[in-house]
């Protein structure tokens, strides 16, 4: 132990001369200095790995051309499904801009209903006021970042499970325990964060990266922005809010979420090898596509088949829309249901479906469950298809490939919408 003499004391205790205290003023000042330079150069370094990061994932967009003709394009090169930085770079150009389809409006019939979600890193909350207004928010407490709300129901206010704060179903912070002796504190500046909501047909969608619009001008203007020219067709075919829901699906699936797309995009060039049972109700040689600014509609007759119920589920015509990036709406028959493609990373995406029918079917218990049955079986075949497609783009063996001109058409759409997209 170091003893201190009587000496060093006195020495620690006698004032400070003006030369020691200029002495102390510069060590302090060029400490501060420092801690500036190093603050500033760590800025530095996180913006030039940024610039360089974008700067990779730019060169991988590159490296496919959406201007050469699909008869003698190559697909996009398999580090589009596989590469993390790829994945992140994706996120915020292709999911934070634009409506994203996120809910229906079922889940939010009522005053006081709500939903929460996730759209890559961002948890979102969506409710209906008392006065039956609808409200979204980032699903995040102004405290300490708790998320406030799970799952889905009925609620009159959100009350952070973690210390209490409460908010209003419009966002606002209604109460802030034990803050006693706070200083510079505006409740008004505390509510939940607002994000752009607006719904189309039967559908809610979100908008993360616009200001906040009124909410008669972003119901106004959703249709067009989110299906340009198709909002019209698709709405005289069955899709609207006429239709009663049924039930939801969920999927966890070892795919990159673009392989889902592309594997939904292939004009139903699969489906007599993979889904025989489903091949088996359609008239194939009738198949067509049709591309919109950010639709794609592909269609095909209903065929007679040994099973009834087949005929029943698929009906006389099937429609299938993929709206970019990752929405499907499928409509045959009596039946509507959608298949939201959620990413989770490079190799892992969440599909989820939703279920409607027309009403006068909504009691026919035996008809739901087989066509849910015949559903669930092509569901299954499509996860074995696409999580092999998968473990196939991360072996070495394979790059990019090629499209089949006459069928592959909706799927070429889709890749020049990403890299348009991917260019801004």
């Amino acid at each position: 132990m170091t003893m201190i003499t009587a000496t060093t004391m006195a020495v620690l205790l006698k004032p400070m001369t003006t030369a020691h205290r200029l002495l102390l003023f510069q060590t302090q000042k060029h400490t501060s200095i420092i801690a500036k330079q190093q603050k500033q150069h760590g800025s530095l370094l996180v913006a030039s790995s940024v610039r360089q990061s974008d700067n990779y994932c730019q060169n991988l967009v590159d490296e496919f051309d959406p201007n050469i003709p699909i008869e003698k394009a190559l697909t996009p090169p398999s580090s589009w499904y596989t590469d993390p930085s790829f994945f992140d770079f994706e996120l915020h150009h292709v999911f934070y801009k634009g409506w994203q389809a996120v809910g229906y409006t079922e889940q939010m019939k009522n005053p006081r209903d709500f939903f929460t979600g996730r759209l890559g890193n961002v948890e979102f909350l969506v409710c209906r006021d008392d006065d039956g207004k609808i409200h979204a928010f980032h699903n995040v407490c102004r405290h300490h970042a708790s998320l406030v709300a799970s799952g889905n129901g009925q609620k009159p206010c959100f009350v952070c499970p973690y210390h209490g704060w409460t908010y209003g179903l419009d966002g606002a912070l209604l109460k802030a325990t034990r803050i006693t002796g706070i200083q510079n504190f505006d409740v008004n500046e505390f509510g939940l964060k607002p994000l752009n909501v607006a719904t189309w047909g039967p559908f809610v969608l979100l908008n993360l990266d616009k200001e906040i619009l009124p909410q008669k001008e972003a119901d106004n203007t959703v249709g067009s922005a989110w299906l340009g020219s198709c909002s019209e067709f698709l709405g005289a075919n069955g899709v609207d809010s006429s239709l009663s829901y049924l039930c939801r699906r969920v999927y966890d699936i070892e795919c990159n979420w673009k392989v889902f797309c592309d594997n939904y995009l292939d004009g139903g060039y699969h489906v007599p090898y993979a889904h025989k049972g489903l091949a088996s109700g359609l008239k194939l040689n009738s198949y067509s596509t049709k591309t919109y600014e950010k639709v794609s509609i592909q269609s095909c007759d209903g065929g007679s088949t040994e099973s009834e119920d087949d005929i029943d589920r698929l009906g006389s015509k099937a429609l299938y829309a993929f709206i970019y990036p990752n929405f499907m709406i499928n409509r045959y028959g009596p039946w509507m249901d959608t298949n939201l493609v959620l990413p989770l990373g490079p190799r892992k995406c969440q599909v989820i479906f939703d279920y409607f029918i027309e009403a006068h079917l909504k009691d026919d218990k035996d008809f739901i469950e087989r066509s849910l049955v015949d559903s669930e079986r092509v569901q299954i075949e499509d996860i074995v298809l696409c999580e092999g497609v998968q473990r196939g783009l991360e072996t070495p063996a394979y790059c990019s490939g090629r499209y089949a001109p006459t069928v592959e058409n909706a799927m070429h759409h889709f890749h020049q919408l990403l890299h348009h997209i991917l260019k801004e």
